[in-house]
């Protein structure tokens, strides 16, 4: 049962056609969001921090994501969201060999 699950869930590397083709936006997209730069955090009026990702372009508007109770917990959901962002980019390039035997 594992063999079936683990042969319909991954990538067969021995094709480009066969490995799941993701828009080029949605990579730029998650580029973006993975630079600690593009981020923000806001106090709102009831005293929530509301973490705020800008969105793509010279003069787009920033866009709000989360909200926590402390400044903190903000910033550790921003740590959070960047981290999720480069474990989808690293998936993109693919399976990397770790061991060879002989």
């Amino acid at each position: 049962m594992t063999y079936i699950y683990y042969n319909q869930r991954t990538w067969n590397t021995g094709t480009q056609e066969s490995q799941p083709q993701i828009p080029e936006e949605t990579i730029e997209l998650w580029k973006h969001v993975s630079k600690k730069g593009n981020w923000r955090i806001t106090e709102l009026p009831n005293g929530y921090f509301q973490t705020e990702c800008k969105d793509i372009g010279k003069d787009a508007p920033w866009k709000d994501v989360t909200r926590r109770e402390t400044i903190e917990g903000a910033e550790r959901a921003i740590d959070s969201s960047i981290d999720h962002y480069k474990k989808k980019l690293k998936v993109l390039e693919g399976p990397k060999v770790v061991k060879t035997f002989k």
